[in-house]
C-alpha cells in the first residue's frame, strides 16, 4: 500500500508515480511492475522444478439435494442426469475430505462419470457448473485430438497440462480437480465388438492410453502441453483423486439399446416390460457403450453412466428465459450498459425456439439464432439514441432473411 514516502522503487530504481500500488518493506518499497515480475518468475520456477505450493483440502461441498438445487439454477430439465451427477460428485469429494482421518480398511474408489446425449443438451454446462460450485480447477479436453503414444498428435497425458494451467500450477489443487473429456464417442474402435486387427491410433489405441490416467496413476506432465521429448522438464501429477467426466453424442445409440432390449413387439421387450420407445437412452448400460465401440476396460473406468434427453420446445423456451445465464437475460444486460431497455415479445421467443428446433442443435442452436437476429441491433442501437427497444417476431424473421 502506498504509505511510505519515497521517490524510487527499491528493486528496480524506477521513479514512483503518485497513485501507484506499492509493496512496503522495512527498508524500502517495491513497485507494481516489479511485484508482477517476481510473481511470474516464481511461477516459472515452480513449473520448472515441480515445487508445490501447499493448499488446504477444502471444498464448498454441498449435499446431493443442495447440489441439484444449484444445478437447477443453470440447467433446465435433465432431472435424472442432475441427480446422478450430484450423487457421484458428492461421494467423490466426500471421500477426499475424509480420506486423511479415516482409518477404516475399506478403500473407497472414485466414480468417474459418463454423460451420453445429443449435442446441445447440456453435458458441458453440467460439468462446468459443478466445478464452479465446488470451486475446483476444471478443464475441457477433446478426445479427438489425442493419438496413441508415438504417433503425430497430442499425448493423452497433455490433458493434465490444461488442468495444471487452470490450477495456476498448484499441483495439489490440480490433483483434486475435474477433467471433462468431450467427444469420447469419436474414439470408439472400428468394428465395434470385433477386435481391431490393424493400428487404430486415434481410436482403440487412445482408449488404451487413457486407462491408467482414469483409474489413478502418477504421470509426468509437460507443463506447457504438447508432445513429450527427452530434454523436457516434467511435473509429476497423481490422478488418483481427479474426477473425470466423459461425454459424447453416441449417435444411433438408441438403436443399439432397442436391439439389446429386443423391442420387436411394439412397446414391449421380451420380458413384457413396457418401454418408452421415444426415450430409449434412459435404458443405457455399459454393455451398450461396449457394443458402440468402447473397450470393456474403459467402460469399467466409468461406473456412473447417465443420459441427457433431447430438448423439446418447452425446454428450449425455458432455457431462453429462466436460468441465471439465460440468453435473453444476457442480451438485456448488455443493452442496459448502453442505457437501453431491451425486451422480447412472446411471439419472437416462440419464433426463435421454432427455428432452433429446425436446426437440431439443442441449446447451442439458441445462441446461433440469437446472434443472427441481434447482430444488427447490437451494431446500430447503441448509437441510435433510443431508450427502449422491443424485438418482435416480424423483426426477428426479417433478420433471418424471411
Amino acid at each position: 500500500m502506498p504509505k511510505k514516502e519515497t521517490s524510487h522503487c527499491s528493486f528496480c530504481g524506477r521513479p514512483i508515480k503518485g497513485n501507484e500500488f506499492l509493496v512496503n518493506g522495512i527498508n524500502g518499497v517495491i513497485c507494481e511492475e516489479c511485484s508482477e515480475a517476481v510473481g511470474e518468475i516464481l511461477r516459472d520456477y515452480r513449473v520448472q522444478t515441480g515445487k508445490r505450493k501447499k493448499s488446504e483440502l477444502k471444498f464448498n461441498l454441498l449435499k446431493p439435494i443442495e447440489i441439484k438445487e444449484r444445478l437447477d439454477e443453470y440447467v433446465i430439465g435433465q432431472e435424472e442426469a442432475k441427480k446422478v451427477i450430484s450423487v457421484a460428485v458428492y461421494n467423490h469429494y466426500k471421500r477426499l475430505l475424509h480420506a486423511a482421518q479415516d482409518n477404516n480398511d475399506v478403500e473407497l474408489e472414485k466414480s468417474n462419470i459418463m454423460l451420453v446425449g445429443e449435442t446441445g443438451t447440456g453435458k458441458t454446462l453440467l460439468a462446468k457448473t459443478i466445478a464452479r460450485l465446488l470451486d475446483v480447477p476444471f478443464c475441457i479436453a477433446d478426445a479427438t485430438v489425442f493419438t496413441e503414444a508415438g504417433y503425430v498428435g497430442e499425448d493423452v497425458e497433455s490433458i493434465l497440462s490444461r488442468l495444471l494451467q487452470a490450477a495456476d500450477y498448484d499441483v495439489e489443487k490440480a490433483e483434486r480437480g475435474i477433467v471433462f473429456i468431450d467427444e469420447v464417442d469419436k474414439i470408439a474402435r472400428k468394428g465395434a465388438d470385433n477386435p481391431s486387427i490393424t493400428r487404430d491410433v486415434s481410436g482403440e489405441g487412445v482408449q488404451q492410453a487413457m486407462l491408467k490416467l482414469l483409474e489413478g496413476t502418477t504421470v509426468n506432465v509437460p507443463p506447457e502441453g504438447g508432445r513429450k521429448h527427452p530434454e523436457q522438464k516434467f511435473i509429476v501429477v497423481n490422478t488418483q483423486n481427479i474426477l473425470f467426466i466423459a461425454s459424447g453424442a453416441f449417435n444411433q445409440m438408441d438403436k443399439i439399446i432397442a436391439e439389446r432390449l429386443n423391442t420387436n413387439r411394439i412397446g414391449y421387450n421380451q420380458e413384457n416390460r413396457v418401454l418408452d420407445k421415444n426415450n430409449m437412452m434412459q435404458y443405457i448400460t455399459a454393455q451398450d457403450l461396449k457394443t458402440f465401440g468402447l473397450i470393456p476396460e474403459l467402460c469399467g473406468r466409468f461406473p456412473m453412466i447417465t443420459y441427457l434427453s433431447s430438448l423439446d420446445k418447452e425446454a428450449l423456451k425455458r432455457i431462453l428465459l429462466e436460468p441465471k445465464n439465460a440468453l435473453i437475460k444476457q442480451y438485456e444486460r448488455l443493452f442496459v450498459f448502453d442505457g437501453i431497455d431491451l425486451s422480447f415479445t412472446e411471439d419472437a421467443v416462440d419464433y426463435i425456439v421454432d427455428k432452433t428446433v429446425a436446426l437440431k442443435l439443442g441449446a447451442r442452436g439458441l445462441r446461433s439464432i440469437m446472434e443472427r437476429i441481434m447482430t444488427n441491433a447490437m451494431y446500430e442501437f447503441p448509437s441510435s439514441g433510443k431508450k427502449k427497444i422491443v424485438i418482435d417476431k416480424e423483426y426477428a424473421a426479417g433478420q433471418m432473411g424471411e
